[in-house]
């Protein structure tokens, strides 16, 4: 077998398969547009990227060695689950300080790979600027409640608390990519496809807070997936995962190399007990960076129970799900008062103004996340030009059946920094999901 192509973790799974059994495999192929027209003649794909080298396939375990050995293949991978991981913390990082700077997110577009959101929430509804469902289910809308909840720690309005659980980002757009179906499941196929449509989106953060629970080293599909994006000048904000107090349980795609992976800490400072720990299974110091993620108050998805609920608007939860997008927060806030950034402009900055917890850099990274000690460093400042004052709470909503997600907006023009251009320009009419 071509071994040096196929993952070492799907070598291992293949040992423990019969060799009629079905497996699912990504594919990363060589940047040909007749890749998977050449792979479709033997095998059935399940999904070919529209932008990214990947594809999905479903083969017998005996016949990945004679997929390893066809000339277009780079690398296999299996293609393993993915589940979501799972008041005071906007103000904790320093965001309203922001905001009186001037600064709110405004014209930053954040993609949330995610399980959909509540197209109706009070405080997401004038958010949302795109969609697309990767998880089969058929619409966007949130029946979990997971991306609903992170979508509004990102850039909720706080409309439906008169203000007081506004997100950290409350004037940034919002592309949501729902790649878990309604119980939260999916493959990690189905979250590069999410990847693969905020590229093509020309977004300028992407908040993963998903992934496996599993040792990595950063050469897994996902983690790979997600470090071509941040080299097409997108900045992504991963969850660490919720495997701690243990050393070693940075998960996928968190072992990523170029993204910002996010750990946990608690109201007062801590890192939370169950923040993954570093090192990853390579030796590199993660997670870069922490921020708030226990207890934390945002949109609850309606019809849904995750977390602790408040009220009929909002729950409680924690994870390093919800800590990460008060980074991608902090992105798009930093990049809205200086959009000239690049990716590793962005990561040195959050990590070089971060609060130092005095704990190993296995648990902390380069500490609390302090967005206002980041964005002070921008050399301007602009005066409010739009009103985010206290909104007015809404009327209790009256139940009805969940109306279809409205029709994809056509996205607005290339932003100022957009990304490099499609890894594969030449992928045009190419099939997919």
């Amino acid at each position: 077998m071509s071994t040096h192509r196929v993952h070492p973790g799907l070598l291992a799974r293949l040992r423990t398969l019969r060799s009629d059994q079905p497996v699912r495999v990504i594919v990363e192929y060589e940047p040909t547009a007749v890749a998977p027209h050449v792979a479709a003649r033997r095998w059935r794909p399940l999904r070919v990227a529209r932008v990214l080298p990947f594809m999905t396939l479903e083969l017998p375990a005996a016949q990945v060695e004679e997929l390893a050995q066809e000339p277009y293949v780079k690398r296999v991978w299996e293609d393993l689950p993915v589940y979501p991981l799972l008041d005071v913390s906007v103000p904790k990082i320093g965001a309203p300080r922001v905001w009186e700077l001037g600064w709110t997110g405004e014209g930053i577009r954040v993609a949330v790979v995610d399980t959909g959101v509540d197209l109706h929430h009070p405080d997401l509804e004038d958010r949302i600027v795109a969609t697309a469902d990767f998880s089969g289910s058929g619409s966007v809308q949130d029946r979990d409640g997971h991306g609903t909840h992170v979508a509004s720690i990102i850039a909720g309005s706080g409309a439906a608390s008169g203000g007081t659980y506004r997100g950290v980002a409350p004037e940034a757009e919002l592309y949501i990519a729902k790649a878990l179906d309604d119980r939260g499941r999916g493959y990690m196929s189905d979250v590069i496809a999410g990847l693969d449509w905020a590229l093509a989106q020309q977004v300028h953060v992407v908040n993963v807070s998903l992934g496996a629970e599993v040792a990595c080293d950063g050469t897994d599909a996902l983690s790979t997936a997600c470090d071509a994006l941040v080299k097409e000048g997108i900045v992504v904000c991963v969850a660490a995962g919720n495997s701690g107090p243990g050393r070693g349980t940075i998960g996928s795609p968190g072992c990523a190399r170029e993204v910002i992976t996010v750990g946990a800490t608690t109201d007062n400072d801590q890192v939370a007990l169950f923040s993954s720990r570093g090192p990853t299974a390579d030796g590199r110091v993660k997670p870069d960076i922490c921020f708030p993620g226990e207890g934390i108050v945002a949109a609850r998805a309606q019809g849904t129970d995750m977390g602790t609920p408040v009220n009929t608007y909002y729950t409680a939860a924690s994870g390093t799900s919800m800590a990460t997008p008060h980074c991608t927060g902090a992105v798009a806030l930093l990049l809205e008062a200086e959009p000239h950034l690049t990716p590793s402009d962005i990561k040195k900055r959050l990590m070089d103004t971060a609060v130092d917890l005095g704990l190993d850099a296995n648990l902390q990274g380069a500490g609390r996340g302090d967005v206002y000690a980041a964005v002070a460093q921008a050399p301007v400042t602009k005066a409010p030009e739009t009103d985010i004052s206290t909104p007015e709470p809404p009327s209790p909503p009256t139940p009805e059946p969940t109306p279809p997600p409205p029709p994809e907006p056509t996205p607005p023009g290339p932003p100022s920094r957009q990304p490099a251009g499609c890894l594969l320009g030449l992928l045009l009419g190419l099939f997919g999901r």
